[in-house]
């Protein structure tokens, strides 16, 4: 009985695994993965911060909400010099000085995507008849989808909202 015994605890050290090392943490393809994830965010932001001018400070409203960009937008910055009370505006890096200049822009726009709609981020400081003739321009164009940008706080135009 006592080699019975012992072979069979001879049998259970050898099936019995041996202790293993702790795992070691494979960094390589964690930089990898943080490294495109980088490259990704990257690129989305920088297209799009160069759809936004810096010269446009935006009024505040407390009620704004967080904006979603749907297909067929087209951004439309309004900037204002109040020294010589004249405005400007900016569409795809383009400057116009009179809404009569991008009726045409805007209606061929319509033409290609009849669902279009504009999102005006005017300065805080634009006159009411300035922004107006924009809102005509949208409408001569067919364009019945107009969204305001403003920001919920006074902090410098930054963190667009609609409303």
């Amino acid at each position: 009985m006592a080699h019975r015994a012992s072979h069979s605890q001879e049998s259970r050290k050898k099936t019995r695994l041996v202790p293993e090392e702790d795992p070691e943490f494979q960094i390589a393809p964690m930089i990898d993965i943080l490294l495109v994830l980088l490259v990704f965010f990257m690129s989305i932001s920088t297209s799009e911060i160069l759809q936004v001018s810096e010269g446009v400070i935006l009024p505040v409203a407390k009620d704004a909400k967080k904006r979603t960009k749907p297909k067929g937008e087209i951004l439309v910055n309004v900037l204002w010099n109040p020294i010589s009370n004249a405005g400007g505006i900016e569409i795809s890096e383009q400057s116009y000085d009179r809404a009569d200049q991008i009726a045409g822009l805007l209606k061929k726009a319509v033409e290609e995507s009849p669902e279009t709609r504009i999102l005006i981020r005017a300065d805080r400081n634009v006159r009411y008849d300035y922004l107006r003739s924009i809102m005509v321009a949208a409408g001569q164009a067919k364009i019945s989808k107009v969204t305001f940008s403003v920001v919920d706080k006074d902090n410098g135009g930054a963190g667009d909202s609609s409303h």
